[in-house]
């Protein structure tokens, strides 16, 4: 299965796996899956680190690699399913991290409930 890690999951898988709910880490550790990272995770936290909400003393492409995840780019194609989703959830980034799983038909490993207002695969 491929799974796309929403952005706290990633930084919690580096620093604090144990935030990560058993069934979901369990597939995140599956050999038989693919743990995909998006270029919109990556966005998020370089934003987040310029305003100053959060430190980055790390790599995040180096850290992707690391963890064995796939780096996953964001597409044209991905972004155009944004005018039809419904404005359940308000953050951009979320919102373009269920486009792309739509568009892809990858599953999402996220603990935010918003997902589920979607019609996307959870973990």
């Amino acid at each position: 299965m491929n799974i796309l890690v929403d952005t706290h999951i990633f930084l919690w898988s580096l620093s604090e796996p144990q935030r990560i709910p058993a069934d979901q880490f369990q597939q995140l550790s599956s050999l038989a899956n693919t743990v995909h990272v998006s270029a919109v995770s990556i966005s998020e936290i370089m934003i987040k680190a310029s305003v100053g909400k959060l430190g980055v003393g790390f790599d995040p492409l180096d850290m992707i690699d690391r963890c064995g995840f796939t780096r996953l780019e964001y597409s044209c194609e991905d972004a155009v399913l944004l005018s039809q989703l419904p404005f359940h959830h308000r953050d951009p980034f979320d919102r373009m991290l269920v486009a792309q799983s739509l568009n892809r038909g990858f599953a999402i490993a996220t603990v935010d409930p918003k997902f589920r207002m979607y019609d996307c695969k959870l973990v």
